[in-house]
């Protein structure tokens, strides 16, 4: 297979502040080969889309995969997840979990992504979902949640739905990568879900995504049309009009003549 060069955390750290870089969540294999092919940085990853074929599709993206909260409980689920999915592929892992677990998984090498601002899977401790940093109590609250992340060992954190100018202030003042979900061009990193940049969403777009495609409309378009093929074969079936003789196999006259008379001398 043909090596290819992919940035490590070293190379992503470097460009800081030297241009955005470009983030997107996929969660199929052809969204990840669309993501190669249109020199997409970094994307997140399902666990389970990892391994050869994935990297195959995508091979110079790179990936994070989600430890998602609440999927693993101990350090140690944390610790065997994380180094199943670099094996598979991954270069770093996305962890929401506690601080000593970053740290576990630091001391062991292991980059980790961690998250601050809106985070969705402790959002009740925010006030559900919706901005974060609003408030000069609120932003500095993020702040000392991306210092204690930093001092933990993370290389990154998504800063999710904070105001743009709390991100910028407080990118400034971290070593760490930082990866603006709604949070303003003052981060290293912006990051959207494929779902909401191709229109697949149908019902709430989030404020701070931009739809670039209307795949919705094309799946509906589609939709009629299954439905229109499934009739039609349906209306085949009951008029006769399938099968016809072209789609069946053929036999030779004289051994169908051949079987039919063995067929009778046995009935």
């Amino acid at each position: 297979m043909k090596k290819h060069n992919r940035a490590t955390v070293a190379d992503l750290l470097a460009l800081r502040g030297k241009r955005q870089l470009t983030m997107l969540r996929v969660t199929s294999l052809e969204e990840a080969e669309a993501a190669e092919r249109a020199g997409i940085d970094m994307v997140s990853v399902p666990p389970a889309l990892l391994g050869p074929v994935f990297r195959e599709a995508a091979p110079t993206p790179f990936a994070i995969p989600g430890l998602e909260y609440g999927d693993h409980v101990s350090a140690e689920d944390y610790m065997r997840e994380a180094f199943k999915a670099l094996k598979a592929g991954g270069d770093a892992v996305y962890c929401a979990a506690s601080l000593q677990t970053i740290r576990r998984m630091r001391d062991e090498g292991i980059p980790v992504c961690g998250h601050v601002g809106l985070i969705p899977s402790k959002a009740t401790w925010t006030g559900g979902f919706r901005a974060v940093g609003k408030t000069a109590a609120s932003a500095f609250d993020v702040w000392r949640q991306t210092k204690t992340l930093q001092d933990a060992g993370a290389f990154a954190a998504e800063i999710e739905v904070v105001p743009g100018d709390v991100a910028a202030a407080i990118s400034n003042r971290t070593s760490m990568l930082m990866i603006s979900m709604g949070a303003g061009r003052g981060c290293d990193a912006q990051y959207l879900f494929a779902d909401d940049v191709l229109g697949t969403t149908r019902n709430h777009t989030p404020r701070h995504a931009k739809v670039y495609r209307n795949f919705a409309a094309e799946y509906d378009r589609l939709q009629r049309e299954r439905i229109a093929a499934f009739s039609e074969f349906a209306e085949d079936i009951r008029s006769g009009a399938y099968p016809e003789r072209r789609h069946l196999v053929g036999i030779d006259e004289a051994e169908l003549r051949n079987f039919l008379h063995r067929l009778e001398a046995e009935g």
